[in-house]
């Protein structure tokens, strides 16, 4: 065969694995479709991403339709709420976190999946390059660096320098999560600190790790990232407040629950970002040529309210950095 003619057939074939994604963002007569999947329940980061659509010129019931289904704390559910969702025929899907785009990828390679807030899109499997993800999927990352974690339990030793033996929860629905265990074990022998690390991905195993931390002498708790921690942020902020055990999470919605303080990247930032990968997949670019971005805000947030009920003064060093304080 002739180098032409193999070139020929090459091009080919890229042509037909192409077209559906081709197609499906450049949809004729009525209003783009879209389809929205989060791993927890309605909240600010589908509110931030409406937000950044309307914001580009999409505003629903006149260029576009969006759809939106919550699994609500339940990843049994994604694989289900998915199929609803492709069954409408969208343009875009979009899925939160990594176990919501995991779902997305495993039901279709022709529909362009955008998603959003994985902590690590690479190790989560869902792309194998940030700067050309390539098939039918990109996004935006949460890109927790290599490092990051061990800032949590150095800004509650900061926060509480009494602390000597400090619990960490975490839960394997997040990618990353081992990395993150890693990383804060290797600053607790640095701030000799001892650490208790207690894992949890459903109900069970939270009731089972929260009466551990209750029953041992842990005198501080760091949430490690995860949609089934986010799920849980009530009652997960209602044990560290009713037992005054300072704590640090990766999101604003803990402080904002009554939490006492949180740091991670600005997630309903990423959410209302991603409405610019879907605004190109819709104008006919190709979602495995847009990069995987990266978060440009990370927030440093702490609740003054949780800190008097627990007896404590936050330090100066904390609330001069802090990005947000709630009184």
């Amino acid at each position: 065969m002739s180098d032409l003619r193999r070139r020929r057939i090459l091009l080919a074939a890229g042509a037909l694995l192409a077209a559906p994604l081709a197609a499906a963002a450049q949809r004729k007569g009525g209003p783009h479709r879209i389809g929205f999947l989060s791993p927890v329940a309605p909240g600010p980061r589908d509110a931030a991403f409406l937000e950044g659509m309307r914001a580009l010129g999409w505003e629903e019931d006149r260029n576009v339709t969006i759809v939106m289904r919550f699994a609500e704390g339940h990843p049994e559910r994604l694989s289900g709420l998915v199929e609803e969702l492709l069954a409408l025929d969208p343009d875009v899907l979009v899925a939160g976190s990594t176990i919501g785009a995991r779902a997305a990828k495993r039901a279709t390679t022709t529909v362009p999946i955008v998603f959003a807030g994985s902590s690590d899109p690479v190790a989560g499997g869902l792309v194998k390059n940030l700067r050309r993800p390539g098939g039918n999927m990109t996004g935006f990352s949460l890109a927790y660096g290599d490092g990051f974690a061990g800032k949590w339990l150095e800004l509650l030793k900061e926060a509480a320098p009494d602390l000597a033996h400090a619990a960490m929860l975490w839960s394997s629905s997040n990618a990353a999560a081992k990395r993150f265990v890693k990383e804060v074990e290797a600053v607790a022998q640095r701030l000799d600190v001892q650490l208790d690390v207690h894992h949890a991905a459903d109900a069970p195993e939270l009731d089972a790790a929260l009466a551990a931390i209750g029953s041992g002498s842990a005198r501080g708790v760091i949430v490690a990232p995860s949609p089934f921690a986010v799920s849980h942020r009530r009652k997960l902020v209602a044990f560290t407040s009713s037992r005054q055990l300072p704590a640090i999470y990766f999101s604003e919605s803990f402080p904002k629950a009554g939490g006492l303080m949180s740091y991670g990247p600005d997630i309903p930032d990423v959410y209302r970002r991603a409405a610019e990968h879907v605004d190109r997949i819709l104008k006919g670019a190709m979602p495995g040529d847009l990069p995987v971005e990266r978060p440009t805000k990370f927030d440093l947030v702490v609740n003054l309210g949780a800190a008097r009920a627990m007896g404590r003064s936050l330090p100066s060093s904390i609330l001069l950095r802090a990005d947000r304080v709630i009184e």
